[in-house]
């Protein structure tokens, strides 16, 4: 394997067969357990509107979630390549995604909101203006084809 190529792997295992499989649309569960090795299991299932357990992750949330933490994660890196020392990181993500008539649907935008503590004042403006390089590094962000919007807040220690 190349050092330019990173491959993933997981399974997925539908867990919500529930007696009839899907001999109907409400006779069976949208349960399943996303299984990496070496990790705890992710319980999964659809969003409560598409009849998933809310007590589970659905792909909806983790999509936002992998946006968030690529961004923080690409931020963070920006932020020692440049010299500034950030204390505190802590966003609010939000997403937007459209259902049409078909019954398909796609996000169409997600904002994140990033609160960015720095140990200098002066570094401040600097270190908002990092969000832009952030998101040009940020792999999940350049993968997706919907605008990923920053709104952060900075504030020194």
């Amino acid at each position: 394997m190349s050092l330019h190529e990173h491959r993933y792997s997981l399974t997925v295992q539908w867990t919500g067969n529930l007696g009839d499989g899907t001999s109907s649309y409400r006779g069976y569960s949208r349960d399943h357990d996303v299984l990496i090795p070496g990790l705890p299991v992710l319980k999964g299932s659809a969003d409560p509107t598409f009849h998933g357990d809310r007590e589970r992750y659905n792909p909806e949330q983790l999509l936002l979630a992998a946006l968030a933490q690529c961004h923080m994660l690409s931020y963070l890196h920006v932020a020692v390549k440049h010299g500034v020392v950030v204390t505190d990181y802590r966003d609010e993500a939000t997403g937007l995604m459209r259902l049409n008539r078909d019954g398909s649907g796609q996000f169409e935008q997600v904002s994140l909101h990033p609160h960015v503590t720095v140990a200098d004042a002066g570094q401040a403006e600097l270190a908002a203006s990092l969000h832009h390089e952030a998101n040009q590094v940020c792999f999940i962000a350049r993968s997706v084809n919907f605008p990923v919007e920053h709104q952060p807040v900075t504030v020194a220690a």
